[in-house]
């Protein structure tokens, strides 16, 4: 399967004057299935960094498709396709899923500011 590895990054904040100053790039890109793929294995509260990012890309770029793999999707596929034995996956952290469809958030862009995003 084709991927590539931090293809594109992503706008995500601007300044005062509509320039973009925080970029969101996620890991990889998986070009026939037409979707961005970003893994976090990393304390909670990169998580939750991560999520939030993954939340503002969905806002504003509704047609961008990207999945979050947390540490216990990675450690499953590794499983799956025979790369690490099975293991008490108790003490891992429970992912913390963003739930369903996009909400969208004012958060203070003007109009030209969400045009450009």
């Amino acid at each position: 399967m084709p991927w590539e590895y931090e293809p594109r990054e992503f706008a995500v904040d601007w300044d005062e004057d509509g320039q973009p100053v925080k970029f969101f790039r996620p890991d990889f890109y998986l070009p026939d299935e037409d979707q961005f793929i970003e893994i976090t294995t990393m304390n909670q509260k990169l998580v939750t960094k991560k999520n939030r990012k993954v939340r503002r890309l969905r806002e504003l770029y509704p047609d961008i498709n990207c999945k979050i793999f947390y540490q216990r999707d990675y450690m499953s596929l590794l499983v799956k396709y025979g790369l690490e034995e099975a293991i008490d996956d108790s003490d891992l952290a429970a992912p913390i899923r963003i739930p369903g469809p996009p909400q969208l958030v004012d958060l203070g862009l003007d109009d030209d500011q969400q045009a450009a995003g």
